[in-house]
């Protein structure tokens, strides 16, 4: 690795004009919001370290959903802060607690409050969640390539009614509003969704809907993004099993061969998959994350398959981590809400060693791209001058993190023991900020490849790793060679498979 330094006054802070006295950019109003634990914690160092004391933060408001706030507010500050999120239509937060019946007990809370994330997408009527992998230039994580994901915000199970019932008839009926009047079950042109006997003891009924009035938004959302960052889009759905997911598609699909197909082809995103728009089954969705390790491509898909789907890209990538999660709304004047947060939790493990006054080494990535995510947006829609300014700082300050990483100046989940506390860390990357917005930057070259061993969470059985190796090194000679290697991907149901086109309605295989 050769590492020089340079000096460049010109891309320290192009555009001074947004500067308030005290030499800060001056940032445009957004909501920040607050969590607890580690999240909570690393937060505070970056705000005081890294944003502080070169940016003037006044005109953002904070709005406290830890669990102690939402409880001694009756969870007034969540509605405050969602209605704050309409109005400015910038949002950062942190990761929050959901708590649980002993975390009730705990904290000593007057009830166990629910996710907020509900209210905050009815509140910012949420289209999609955005969940891409993050790639620091010169590292090796997962994919070598963009892998972007659109996760469908609303319906599916998470909004699901349940009761448990005993052997009977169900019935699932539908009453249409008309004029505005308040749908009764006193009227007659009523449908039958579904009915059906129950002959077990013990059932649960479920029901569910997909709202389908916001995919044509969705679909504008991810299509659009996807040829900015030329990647190749597939639609994913269980639609040959559950036919009511064939409306999803077919919007999509819609949206797509009106308004951008041509310019895929022009580009030649879609040469290896026939031509069209790709329809990928779910179960199939799920082979090809693992298989498409170059990355390259995007996934739009219902709410439930999305979740999962997403966790497996973040496995794939490293860790939740090291993809982004930002919740998209649409405001009453059709300009773009958006939510910026972390793909991970508060860190609970990390927040309770931290207490016990040991040693940590959180990784604030996530984090950062949620923060600088969502000062970018603020600057956006405030306008050009604004956007300049902010956007030089949010640069400079991605390129110190990125760069501390490059450079093995990292937590531990990425170089191991020997990596920098969670203090040491921030202030590492405080350091290198300053000389960047001086513009004094670090020139490094070559590529570091993050070992999976460095991170805390690695589990590999080594015993039975080498169990495997021998069951595939079938002529013992300590090498697996070609023909042994196949053998063993067919077995592990991982070989890729050569590119047949079915028409768009099935194609799964088409990306390279």
């Amino acid at each position: 690795m050769l590492r020089t330094f340079c000096t460049n006054l010109r891309a320290a802070r192009p555009g001074l004009r947004r500067l308030t006295s005290e030499g800060k950019v001056d940032a445009p109003e957004m909501v920040y919001i607050s969590g607890e634990e580690m999240t909570r914690y690393s937060m505070q160092l970056v705000l005081d370290k890294w944003i502080k004391p070169h940016v003037d933060i006044t005109k953002w408001e904070f709005y406290d959903l830890s669990c102690k706030s939402r409880d001694e507010t009756e969870d007034q500050v969540l509605a405050d802060a969602v209605e704050a999120g309409k109005r400015l239509g910038a949002i950062f937060k942190e990761p929050t607690i959901t708590p649980t019946a002993d975390q009730v007990k705990e904290l000593g809370l007057k009830k166990a409050w629910g996710s907020p994330n509900g209210a905050m997408r009815r509140g910012w009527k949420g289209i999609t969640i955005s969940r891409d992998t993050i790639h620091i230039e010169g590292v090796e994580l997962g994919y070598k390539r963009p892998v972007l994901f659109e996760r469908h915000a609303v319906g599916g199970e998470y909004g699901a009614g349940w009761k448990p019932v005993g052997k009977g008839k169900l019935v699932t009926t539908f009453y249409p509003l008309e004029g505005g009047k308040e749908a009764t079950c006193v009227r007659n042109d009523f449908a039958i969704v579904d009915q059906r006997d129950l002959n077990d003891e013990d059932n649960v009924a479920v029901v569910y809907h997909n709202p389908l009035d916001n995919v044509e938004d969705l679909a504008h959302h991810f299509f659009k993004r996807c040829l900015e960052a030329q990647v190749v889009p597939y639609v994913v759905t269980k639609k040959t099993v559950f036919k009511w997911q064939e409306s999803f598609w077919a919007k999509m699909k819609s949206v797509f061969d009106e308004h951008y197909l041509e310019a895929y082809k022009a580009e030649g995103l879609l040469e290896k998959c026939g031509g069209e728009l790709q329809h990928l089954i779910s179960d199939a969705a799920t082979m090809q994350i693992i298989r498409w390790q170059d990355g390259g491509f995007g996934m739009a898909a219902h709410n439930y398959d999305g979740d999962m789907l997403t966790d497996e890209v973040a496995q794939v990538h490293r860790s939740p981590g090291f993809i982004t999660s930002n919740l998209i709304g649409k405001n009453d004047d059709g300009t773009l809400i958006k939510e910026f947060e972390a793909s991970h939790g508060t860190v609970a493990d990390l927040w309770h060693a931290h207490l016990r006054n040991e040693e940590t080494s959180f990784n604030p990535l996530g984090m950062l791209e949620a923060i600088v995510g969502a000062m970018d947006h603020a600057a956006v829609l405030k306008g050009s001058e604004a956007e300049q300014e902010v956007v030089g700082f949010t640069k400079n300050l991605r390129r110190a993190v990125h760069t501390s990483f490059r450079l093995g100046e990292a937590t531990r989940d990425m170089v191991g023991p020997s990596g920098l506390t969670t203090e040491a860390f921030v202030e590492a990357v405080s350091v290198r900020l300053e000389r960047y917005l001086a513009g004094n930057y670090d020139e490094v070259e070559g590529t570091v490849k993050a070992t999976r061993k460095s991170d805390p969470t690695y589990d590999v059985d080594t015993e039975a790793v080498n169990e495997m190796f021998s069951k595939y090194d079938l002529n013992g000679d300590g090498t697996i060679d070609v023909e042994e290697f196949e053998q063993m991907i067919v077995k592990l149901g991982v070989a890729p498979r050569k590119e047949v086109v079915h028409g768009h309605h099935e194609q799964e295989t088409g990306q390279v």
